[in-house]
């Protein structure tokens, strides 16, 4: 019986089909790249002194490690934090050019002199805890919005709305941008009664 020949697989068509996956694969493979924020650098300029900031103008906030709060160097509650920065924040002791028009607090000559120069300085522990630092956070922010939600049905009664939801309403891209052009010269007035100036120091470690 004859010897049958064993058929040749035509291989002729394996390197288009190895070109094409390797084409597949070129395009949709991504390459992670390092990512960044682009910045222009300021140009070199004289070193210039620090301001002198009065001591009256800060209003210190301290958290322990064992979640305890200090407010001007006494224990306060979590619940007072935001009225007694409020309290700060509007003292408006100032006098001369220092003086502030707009503000309704005690006007106490040994507290902060206007919001400009107003500092609100918070340091924590490193072993505070994350719930207690959010807190005090919020708080303090939640001080400048009430000023701000203040300032803005003083200056503009007529939106029928507050600092907060026009800020939220200038954030959203949603807006048209005749709107963002009406509402940010509004918010860039009452920012500039009460600018948020909430420094935050380094975190320690108590003994």
């Amino acid at each position: 019986m004859a010897k049958r020949a064993a058929p040749e697989v035509n291989a002729g068509s394996m390197a288009d089909i190895a070109f094409l996956l390797l084409i597949f694969f070129l395009v949709t493979t991504t390459i992670e790249t390092d990512s960044g924020l682009n910045r222009k650098l300021p140009p070199m300029e004289d070193q210039v002194d620090p301001p002198i900031i009065r001591e009256k103008n800060i209003f210190t906030v301290l958290v322990s490690k064992n979640d305890q709060l200090l407010v001007e160097e006494e224990l306060a509650d979590i619940a007072d934090l935001r009225s007694l920065a409020i309290e700060f924040l509007d003292n408006g002791g100032g006098v001369g050019d220092e003086a502030c028009s707009y503000c309704e607090g005690a006007k106490d000559e040994a507290s902060s002199d206007n919001p400009d120069k107003a500092i609100i300085s918070l340091k924590n522990d490193r072993e505070t805890s994350y719930k207690v630092y959010i807190a005090v956070q919020n708080e303090l922010v939640a001080a400048y919005n009430d000023l701000r939600n203040r300032e803005y049905a003083k200056l503009f009664p007529n939106d029928g709305i507050n600092f907060v939801e026009a800020q939220k309403t200038y954030d959203d891209p949603r807006t048209s941008g005749e709107l963002r052009e009406e509402l940010r010269p509004k918010l860039d007035q009452v920012k500039a009664r009460f600018p948020q100036k909430l420094s935050e120091a380094e975190s320690t470690k108590s003994n």
